[in-house]
């Protein structure tokens, strides 16, 4: 009976578009299960950080548009959770162990109770290894010329050069090394969605 109570209240929820009663009561490991449902409300997420673990950028890409949030001009508690309200689905590339918390960190009061897609831990479950660029090369996924070979810390680096001589083109590099990240999460959803589903598929019987 009590079975029957919570399949029909989950059943109510999903009818009503509630996104964050199924973050709650879905183990997160089961998370991923939600992105057929939610990828129109879904955000793809990623953060920056200069060399003492201070947020530099946080990058949204949702509804096709890209929005960047810079520490000194944009960044800041409000704005990002007025941002973040539009989305119900974070997508994210070690955000259960890094892009969350830190932002929790810095930003306590943020909406963060959306359900959520990590695809690094989706990739290890289906036999991925290495960071998200090398994914993303096992993949085909691309990324422009003048980010190839880009990593964290050339991203604290442009920082660095940001916020000390104002250089432009390293400010820039920085947003676009971002862009790159939080964008090509979407491709990777799509593929790692479909290979759960085809993995955990329950297999026919003769």
């Amino acid at each position: 009976m009590l079975y029957d109570t919570q399949v029909q209240k989950a059943q109510e929820q999903y009818a009503g578009g509630n996104a964050r009663y199924f973050g709650v009561i879905l183990p997160a490991r089961e998370q991923w299960r939600l992105y057929e449902w939610l990828r129109p409300r879904a955000v793809c997420l990623d953060i920056e950080t200069d060399s003492f673990g201070q947020i530099t950028v946080v990058g949204l890409y949702g509804h096709g548009q890209m929005t960047s949030f810079v520490r000194g001009e944009s960044l800041n508690a409000g704005r990002l959770a007025e941002a973040l309200r539009a989305y119900d689905l974070l997508v994210t590339f070690c955000g259960t162990t890094f892009d969350l918390p830190m932002l929790l960190s810095q930003f306590p009061d943020l909406p963060l109770d959306q359900p959520h897609m990590d695809i690094c831990l989706l990739g290890r479950r289906l036999g991925y290894r290495g960071g998200l660029k090398a994914i993303e090369r096992q993949l085909g996924i691309n990324r422009g010329q003048e980010l190839q070979g880009m990593n964290g810390d050339d991203a604290v680096r442009c920082w660095n050069r940001w916020r000390h001589s104002r250089a432009e083109e390293a400010r820039e590099q920085l947003l676009r090394y971002n862009e790159a990240d939080c964008v090509n999460l979407q491709p990777l959803a799509e593929v790692f969605y479909r290979l759960m589903v085809q993995s955990t598929r329950p297999s026919s019987t003769a």
